[in-house]
C-alpha cells in the first residue's frame, strides 16, 4: 500500500549508511566496513590527527575519492522530487558523504558532519568541494592543520545539530528510517522519540534490525526501489 505524503503535516526521512551503500559507497561499520579493515585509533580520532595529521588527511582524501567514484541512485532522486513537491519533507542523515546533496536533496541536519567541509579550531568551518584532494590542508589565517568537519570516534556530538534534528522528528507525523540500523546512540533515540510523539513509523531496509519492532511498517526493499514506488 502506498503512502500519501500530502496527507502528512510534516515528514522526516532519517537516512543511514544503507542508502549510500546501494550506490557503492563503502560502509563504516559491519562486515566489510571500513572499520573492519582499519583501526579508527590510527585514522579517525583527534588523537590520531594530533599525532600524524598528514596520514589522517591522506586517509580521508582516499575516502572522498571513493565517494566521488559513486553516483546517487534512484532513491536519492526520489527524495529530491518529494521535497520539490512537498516543502514539509525534511531529511536528517547520519551520512557524511554528501550523496544526498549531489542528488539535489536539502539536508536539514547532518548528524555526523560532512567530509566536504574542513574545520580550523580558531577560524571555524569552510566548505571544500575541490575533489578527492583537499584544496588546502592548512588554515590560510593561522597555518594550523585543518581537520575534516566530521564526528570522529571520541568526539563530542554537535549538540545544536542533534537538537535541530530532535525538534523536526518530535513534530513530524510520518517518520521514515532508510538504510539504518537505528541502534547506535545518540541517533538511536530518534526512533522512540518519533513513536512517543505519535508519528507513523516506517522502516525501509532489506534486513530487519534491532529497532524493527518499534515501527508500524517494515519495507524489506532496497531504498532505490522503496523510495520510488512507495510514496505518492
Amino acid at each position: 500500500m502506498q503512502i500519501s505524503i500530502s496527507e502528512h503535516s510534516s515528514v522526516v526521512f532519517f537516512t543511514g549508511a544503507g542508502l549510500s551503500a546501494e550506490s557503492g559507497v563503502p560502509t563504516y561499520r559491519g562486515a566489510g566496513g571500513i572499520w573492519a579493515q582499519y583501526r579508527y585509533e590510527d585514522y579517525a580520532c583527534q588523537r590520531a590527527f594530533d599525532r600524524d595529521p598528514q596520514r589522517v588527511l591522506h586517509f580521508h582524501e582516499l575516502r572522498r575519492a571513493s565517494v566521488l567514484a559513486c553516483a546517487p541512485h534512484a532513491g536519492h532522486a526520489a527524495l529530491a522530487a518529494m521535497q520539490a513537491a512537498h516543502p514539509r519533507v525534511q531529511v536528517v542523515t547520519q551520512n557524511i558523504d554528501g550523496m544526498l546533496q549531489r542528488a539535489g536533496v536539502r539536508v536539514d541536519a547532518e548528524l555526523h558532519g560532512s567530509m566536504w567541509r574542513m574545520r580550523c579550531t580558531q577560524h571555524g568551518i569552510r566548505d571544500d568541494f575541490s575533489g578527492g584532494a583537499y584544496a588546502s590542508r592548512k588554515c590560510e589565517h593561522c597555518a594550523a592543520w585543518l581537520r575534516p568537519d566530521i564526528t570522529w570516534f571520541e568526539d563530542s556530538i554537535d549538540e545544536a545539530v542533534f537538537a535541530r534534528a530532535g525538534k523536526l522528528i518530535s513534530e513530524c507525523s510520518l517518520f521514515v528510517a532508510v538504510g539504518t540500523s537505528a541502534v547506535v546512540y545518540p541517533a538511536a533515540a530518534f526512533v522512540p522519540l518519533a513513536k512517543r510523539s505519535g508519528a507513523q513509523l516506517v522502516e525501509i531496509n532489506p534486513e530487519t534490525t534491532e529497532a524493527s519492532s518499534l515501527f508500524d511498517r517494515h519495507i524489506a526493499l532496497p531504498a532505490s526501489q522503496a523510495l520510488t514506488t512507495l510514496f505518492v
